[in-house]
């Protein structure tokens, strides 16, 4: 487990120009990094789609990632907590899965150490999706007669319908949900243009107040590499105030997970891209402004109250990673014709 240290004051004092072109802003890469068993090929992101909308991978056939992890919009569901089968809600925001693969580990709690690892726990979460098994799973798959030719489109002529297969394929979907080319990028690339002066005010208030110590790389996330996420405290700095208009203590965060006392309230560090689009704010989604949300994590993480204009101008900046977003078209599941499921009601 890593924690950030604070970017060095003189590089969060130095000028715009210096800023932008210190190795701390980085543009967001556009293609992901891809494990050496799971390298990303057309067949493979196609059965991956498929899996990743279809909600009969749900134990009532209304679920599906895409649910939760909206694709057609933020990459999340804009709710404060994820709705799963019979209209269950877990404890915790669903994150985006824009520039998930980015990320170094998965969920607020990092328990997954890369994307095939988090996809196979939602399907078999009594909350989420409610299957009872990935075996129930896999029999599901091989009963919808596309699904077996697919699988051997995308690993081979030889290969089965399979928990790993399942979960590489959608993984490799994933990897191609990446939103670069945001005014931000364009910035750091050399377009002076490409930010307006208050974003480039904002950018630069964000460095100096502190932001860019946890929400640092080209995600902002402070991401170390595959495994090794940036987790932080939260809250660093106790509020009754803030606390108990948030409830933000409720959740126990990494220990709930480790069960190691020096864990508790941690969380991994979210990416920053497209935080504009991906309202209500924190682990519990407790925040309905993206305004609101720097204030809570200026006083919450640095003690600091910051004024309107430092507010307005960090929001403008962060509206400026905003990526462009590549078109989803929505395919034809593969159908069971004359039949259906024994789903459960």
């Amino acid at each position: 487990m890593f924690k950030r240290k604070s970017i060095v004051a003189a590089l969060a004092l130095a000028g715009v120009t210096g800023l932008a072109s210190a190795a701390q802003w980085q543009a967001l890469p556009e293609k992901a990094p891809e494990p050496a068993d799971n390298p990303t090929t057309p067949a493979k992101v196609k059965l991956g789609k498929l899996l990743y909308l279809d909600p009969r991978l749900s134990s009532t056939g209304t679920v599906s990632c895409n649910s939760c992890h909206n694709v057609m919009a933020g990459g999340e569901d804009n709710r404060p907590v994820a709705a799963g089968v019979h209209g269950q809600t877990g404890g915790r925001s669903a994150p985006t899965v824009w520039n998930a693969a980015f990320n170094a580990t998965q969920f607020w709690d990092g328990r997954a150490a890369s994307l095939e690892d988090q996809a196979r726990g939602p399907v078999t979460n009594p909350i989420e999706m409610g299957m009872k098994s990935w075996d129930d799973v896999v029999a599901r798959l091989k009963q919808i007669p596309e699904y077996p030719q697919l699988f051997k489109e995308a690993f081979g002529p030889d290969a089965e319908i399979s928990e790993d297969n399942a979960v590489k394929a959608i993984a490799a979907y994933e990897r191609t949900l990446i939103t670069p080319n945001s005014p931000y990028d364009r910035y750091v690339k050399g377009d002076k243009s490409a930010l307006t002066e208050q974003q480039v005010r904002g950018m630069k208030t964000f460095a100096e107040v502190g932001c860019i110590g946890c929400h640092s790389g080209p995600a902002f996330s402070g991401q170390m590499g595959q495994g090794t996420g940036v987790f932080q405290k939260f809250p660093m700095f106790d509020n009754p105030y803030f606390e108990g208009k948030y409830d933000f203590k409720n959740d126990l965060g990494r220990y709930e997970v480790t069960k190691n006392e020096a864990d508790k309230h941690l969380f991994k560090v979210p990416t920053l891209r497209n935080i504009a689009l991906t309202a209500p704010y924190f682990h519990n989604g407790a925040v309905k402004t993206l305004d609101e949300a720097v204030r809570v994590m200026a006083k919450l993480q640095l003690n600091k109250d910051l004024s309107d204009q430092q507010v307005e101008d960090i929001v403008a900046f962060l509206n400026a990673l905003t990526g462009q977003f590549p078109k989803q078209d929505l395919p034809r599941l593969p159908a069971t014709p004359g039949r259906t499921f024994d789903f459960v009601k």
